[in-house]
């Protein structure tokens, strides 16, 4: 561990596929976990829908984490679990603490933070009222029925369409569970399509959209919620509040980056609430990268794995001496809520010894991105600083809660670039 050239933190798909990506470039790795095992959020997502991209079949998340568990085992890479960072400082120092070495610190060459998201909790977004028992985060209801067997209630209702709300809706139905509605505050779902129709069309559940919970009732227990309709300004409308009687709210309303380790070492997007990037994904800090979902929330774990790859494979490059000749800033624009990367790197891009980098993949630079709301009948445009389009893409739709990518000829980018939104209809 002490000989590490790389530091990985977390060891989810992000952590697991980076640590792979750099070993193959001959560094010696170590991945810090806090769980007793690898694996991170997926082992308690025992619904299918992973591995379709990256392995070429429909696997669980326990499924697809031990595939990449048992690659780190046979590459040799070193782990260390129950062992949870306390910090990383900006010259890479990380001080760690665990049960059988107590705190220790250990200095790589480089740092890659894979360390997911956190949940928004009532809190977190005020939520007014009582606070009983019966008010859980989807994903700790998750975890608790999924790895515990534990019942979290009768009849329930969600707050927030994001995939794990809509996932979890599914999932108590699946358990003999009543579930009322989903409720969300915008006038369309933040989650997949593909979680809208399976999870809630597919079992009679409602998905009130235009609403939010305005109170909580209960004093041991929850005994119900009243919900209204918002305005424009999604302000509650007090004449249509009602009451629902229930024991169990679950809130899917967000996640939020866990960068408190290094939040005062590198700058932070205000658009994702994490860290600027360059193409390479490092940070404003040398030395020190981001990929997965504590950079930007990813629909998908086989993107995860990507993204984890592409920083692994970059802080192999760095240590080996590479840096950015020439890069150029890309920024969001209309209808767009980020993009990421936020730096392009258009000069020579050098292969190493042990790295095979394609002819497409060093002409291409690809762009991740949410956009603000649902666009319809448009499309997505890329232009210069001057205002000269180099890339446009058509869509049918292109809804928030889907994260696009797309790639453009790097040869064609002379400066900085913004996307935006161009020729479609904004459905608010």
């Amino acid at each position: 561990m002490n000989n590490a050239d790389i530091a990985v933190i977390g060891g989810g798909p992000a952590g697991m596929a980076a640590a792979l990506s750099a070993k193959k470039l001959g560094k010696n790795v170590v991945i810090f976990e806090r769980e007793k095992r690898l694996g991170g959020i997926l082992n308690q997502c025992i619904h299918n829908g992973f591995g379709l991209l990256y392995f070429g079949e429909e696997l669980t998340g326990p499924e697809y984490a031990r595939r990449f568990a048992d690659m780190v085992k046979k590459e040799e890479i070193s782990v260390k679990t129950n062992t949870t960072v306390l910090s990383v400082s900006n010259d890479k120092v990380v001080t760690a603490v665990n049960d059988s070495d107590g705190v220790f610190q250990i200095k790589p060459k480089a740092v890659i933070l894979t360390m997911g998201c956190r949940e928004r909790t009532a809190g977190a977004i005020m939520l007014t009222g009582e606070r009983p028992s019966g008010v859980y985060t989807a994903g700790m209801a998750q975890k608790l029925i999924n790895t515990k067997g534990f019942a979290v209630g009768k009849k329930a209702v969600i707050l927030g369409s994001g995939d794990i709300g809509l996932i979890m809706a599914r999932r108590l139905t699946l358990e003999g569970a009543k579930v009322l509605a989903v409720i969300e505050i915008m006038p369309y779902s933040s989650g997949l399509k593909r979680n809208v129709v399976q999870c809630l069309d597919d079992f009679g559940i409602p998905l009130l959209c235009g609403y939010t919970i305005t109170n909580t009732v209960g004093k041991d227990r929850l005994e119900g919620v009243f919900y209204a309709k918002v305005d424009e300004n999604f302000k509650p409308i007090k004449e249509t509040e009602r009451f629902w009687e229930c024991d169990t709210l679950l809130l899917s309303v967000g996640l939020i980056p866990e960068l408190d380790i290094v939040a005062d070492g590198i700058s932070i997007n205000p658009s994702t609430g994490s860290a600027y990037v360059d193409e390479g994904r490092m940070t404003s800090a040398n030395g020190i990268f981001a990929a997965g979902n504590v950079l930007h929330v990813h629909d998908l774990a086989d993107n995860v794995s990507d993204e984890g790859a592409v920083a692994g494979e970059s802080a192999a490059r760095y240590i080996n001496g590479y840096s950015v000749k020439k890069r150029v800033e890309a920024a969001a624009g209309d209808g767009i809520k980020y993009v990421v990367p936020n730096y392009i790197d258009i000069g020579e891009k050098p292969c190493l010894d042990k790295a095979k980098i394609s002819d497409s993949d060093t002409k291409g630079a690809e762009l991740y991105f949410r956009t603000t709301y649902p666009i319809s009948g448009g499309g997505i445009e890329v232009l210069s600083k001057q205002g000269e389009r180099i890339f446009l893409k058509r869509y049918n739709i292109l809804p928030p809660g889907e994260m696009q990518r797309i790639k453009i000829d790097r040869n064609h980018i002379n400066d900085d670039i913004i996307v935006r939104a161009v020729n479609g209809t904004g459905v608010r």
